[in-house]
């Protein structure tokens, strides 16, 4: 089966502790009239080495939840955990890649992008931290740019820059924000492909948002579906891993259009997304339904 609820799936046994505990964490932000509820109760947990994608439409708090296990935005209820710590700043042990090219200062190349992390915590010398820096940006293909400027590259080369960056300081959690959405449909698959490559090697734990049921599909091997706003848990998934030339056969057709009903039930407006089998609603941590 391409998808089973977690309290039946067949996936192989998790580690007892989580890495990442999400538990009733409501969020909200403040605009120039009001403060807006972004997420509502929301409760997950992740363990070390998976491919946790949180999924749903614009507006459901995806980004305010990676936010928040970031350290950036303080939950109003609930709490986040890490290796069963309170999270309250951020620190190097979660390292971000958002969407934006413009995350790499321009008057650093590189390869002093790519090792400016790991000199500011200290804790490598700076011979250290080149040699640490050059083995990410081989991983990344990029080890020949090494010494090009940001403005030399292309979109994608730019997000490869940033992933080996953040891959470098050696993460508990890699928080990706939609990192591939403002490329284009031919790049966007090749990034998609190289990160999966690249966590086969390296085995890091990623914690990715998307609105995209194709790319959730293709990246994840948890799925956690997001209600509109404000964002509550529809449903979690355990996700049979698709190939980008799966995409046209039935199996990766029934799972997108079993997403999208879940994600739009009947008598709710969906959204142009492509649109998975049977899941049971999640369930929190006090074994309550949440969505």
């Amino acid at each position: 089966m391409p998808f089973q609820s977690l309290q039946t799936a067949g996936a192989s046994p998790q580690p007892a502790t989580p890495l990442l505990q999400v538990e009733a964490v409501s969020l909200e932000y403040a605009t120039r009239e009001r403060r807006v509820r972004a997420t509502d109760e929301v409760s997950f947990d992740i363990f070390p080495a998976e491919r946790f994608i949180l999924l749903g439409p614009s507006g459901c708090g995806k980004s305010s939840l990676l936010k928040a296990a970031g350290g950036f935005l303080p939950p109003v209820s609930g709490r986040i955990l890490l290796e069963g710590k309170e999270i309250t700043k951020p620190g190097p042990e979660r390292m971000m890649v958002f969407q934006e090219f413009d995350q790499l200062p321009p008057w650093k190349t590189v390869l002093e992008n790519t090792q400016f992390p790991l000199r500011v915590t200290g804790k490598l010398s700076a011979a250290e931290a080149r040699d640490q820096a050059m083995y990410y940006l081989e991983k990344v293909g990029l080890a020949d740019f090494a010494h090009a400027w940001p403005h030399t590259l292309s979109g994608g080369m730019k997000q490869r820059v940033a992933i080996a960056r953040a891959l470098a300081m050696k993460p508990k959690v890699l928080l990706m924000d939609e990192p591939f959405a403002a490329l284009d449909a031919l790049t966007r698959r090749k990034m998609q492909q190289e990160l999966l490559e690249l966590w086969e090697e390296v085995r890091f734990t990623l914690l990715f948002v998307t609105h995209s049921i194709e790319e959730a599909l293709v990246v994840g091997n948890r799925i956690l579906l997001l209600s509109p706003h404000p964002g509550r848990v529809r449903a979690e998934l355990n996700s049979h891993q698709f190939a980008h030339n799966d995409e046209g056969g039935s199996e990766f057709q029934a799972a997108a259009r079993r997403i999208h009903d879940l994600l739009f039930p009947t008598g709710q407006p969906a959204e142009p997304v492509a649109a998975v089998p049977d899941a049971e609603p999640h369930r929190s941590l006090a074994g309550q339904h949440t969505g």
